[in-house]
């Protein structure tokens, strides 16, 4: 008699975990949650809505110009017009699931102009609180579905593997207990890297694990160092960074100076809607230069804020200011990650058994810098591409070769890395401070062992040091060009290990 299924696995319980575990009906799943579903994770704390073509004289390839044009010469083309096309029925679905986006007097989606897009095309709900509302209604979705089983607080320590490499489930604690768990396929879905910097607006424990755990199984690595700092976090000394949203400037609100001049004319002709890698760096630039960088909404909103911009507001009140009357304290603060997994249209990496997709996954849709708002569309567009993929997988039903789980980082060792990357591999980075971050890497390791925060903070400086160009996310204040030629990272964690040139490929 033959033996059941393995289940799919799924690693991570955001939106685009959640669309992959439903999408992949009718095979058993399982979703493992590193925390209370719902909660940390960065998927709830977007603001600013999800974009798509949905209005009257909209359509996907302005979409997806404008997506390339964002993306400083790396967005893949094919994988840009798969987003945008599919986009806008994906967002009708999550519409049907019960999120609730704002909506026109005609019925229609109530849609934002956010930077770097050439009209106003991001769908709201509540003015900012688009991922809280849009992951909790498909939450509501996934523990409806039969063939869907979640378990919370349970963390993953490593990916197994058989003898030829196929991935065939993971090292997982929970309980209390660290057990193997089989899978005929695994979807990666635990999100980015911000909590690997000092100043971020992702939660914390998002510390680039997932990136870590597909290097260390062998999986290709694409870009990793293009790290998006978003210009407006509120500057107010919390741990995360609470977020002001694009949408702000999207309704008229002003970058300032202490003195209250408006600067970004200075560095760009969009002005205070240049793509964001442009505006994190003005920002840099004048808190650099002592004049202070501040969000001033006071006549774009006002005394709407409460209404508007619940979220926002009640992030100033809890620091002490009140953003009907007072100009916003803002600094760049390390907020999406554009590298990540390489994987295909249907999340698959290069390794057999191991899907990717969401904020871990690099798809080649945000190139070197992610327009405004396409992380939640990309995150259920390929979500559910990938679950589909998956569904389909075939049991090979082989043992999976024994592994211990990795070593973790005391909490001083952490916020040294977390300080370094700041510093180092922050919005403006140099040979000689990406030199002093990797020496850092390998004092910790020696001292801690190969734990996965410095995993992805190896592979962020190394490829950050190799590329000598600036382009996109990634400045570099001593090769301050950007190449004729636009190229993309490929490279393995065994190569920077052996100090091997990393690939790049036109």
């Amino acid at each position: 008699m033959a033996k059941p299924a393995s289940p799919v696995l799924v690693i991570g319980a955001g939106l685009a975990g959640l669309c992959a575990a439903i999408a992949a009906e009718p095979r058993r799943v399982i979703v493992l949650c590193a925390g209370t579903i719902g909660q940390d994770c960065a998927s709830a704390w977007a603001q600013g809505g999800i974009a798509a073509a949905l209005s009257d004289g909209d359509d996907p390839s302005q979409h997806a110009a404008d997506t390339i044009a964002a993306g400083a010469g790396l967005v893949d083309a094919d994988m840009a017009a798969l987003l945008t096309t599919e986009g806008p029925d994906v967002v009708r679905a999550l519409a049907a699931l019960g999120a609730p986006f704002d909506r026109d007097a005609q019925g229609g989606f109530a849609q934002s102009l956010e930077a770097a897009h050439s009209r106003a095309r991001v769908a709201r709900v509540k003015g900012d609180q688009a991922g809280r509302e849009i992951l909790r209604a498909v939450i509501a979705k996934a523990l409806s579905c039969p063939w869907i089983e979640v378990r919370q607080n349970a963390r993953v320590q490593a990916l197994l593997q058989d003898a030829g490499g196929q991935v065939r489930g993971a090292l997982v604690e929970h309980d209390g207990q660290v057990r193997p768990l089989l899978a005929s396929a695994v979807i990666m879905a635990a999100g980015g890297l911000g909590g690997l910097y000092a100043v971020t607006t992702n939660p914390r424990q998002v510390r680039g694990e997932a990136m870590a755990l597909a290097a260390l199984a062998g999986a290709k690595i694409a870009d990793p160092e293009f790290v998006q700092f978003h210009p407006t976090a509120i500057d107010i000394g919390l741990d995360p960074a609470p977020l002001a949203t694009e949408a702000l400037r999207g309704e008229g609100a002003k970058l300032i100076d202490a003195e209250e001049r408006a600067f970004m004319a200075d560095y760009h002709p969009m002005g205070d809607l240049a793509p964001r890698d442009i505006v994190a760096r003005a920002i840099h630039a004048e808190r650099q230069a002592g004049r202070g960088a501040f969000l001033d909404a006071r006549q774009a909103v006002g005394e709407a804020f409460p209404e508007e911009f619940p979220t926002v507001f009640a992030a100033c009140l809890g620091g002490g200011l009140d953003p009907r009357h007072q100009p916003i304290p803002i600094a760049p603060a390390a907020h999406y990650h554009m590298g990540g997994i390489w994987t295909d249209a249907n999340g698959q990496t290069s390794l057999p058994g191991l899907y990717a997709v969401g904020e871990c996954a690099a798809t080649g849709v945000h190139g070197a810098n992610r327009l405004a708002s396409n992380s939640l569309l990309e995150a259920a567009v390929f979500g559910v591409r990938a679950g589909k993929a998956a569904a389909y997988c075939l049991d090979p039903q082989t043992p999976a070769l024994p592994i211990k789980a990795r070593p973790d980082l005391d909490d001083e060792a952490m916020q040294t890395l977390r300080l370094a990357m700041d510093r180092d591999a922050g919005v403006v980075r140099d040979q000689v401070g990406l030199t002093r971050l990797l020496a850092l890497i390998d004092r910790l390791e020696a001292r801690h062992g190969q734990a996965l925060p410095l995993v992805a903070a190896r592979l962020v400086a190394a490829s950050a040091l190799a590329r000598t160009e600036s382009r996109g996310g990634h400045s570099r204040s001593d090769y301050p060009q950007t190449d004729a030629l636009a190229r993309h990272t490929y490279t393995t964690l065994a190569e920077l290990m052996a100090r091997r040139p990393i690939e790049v490929a036109a």
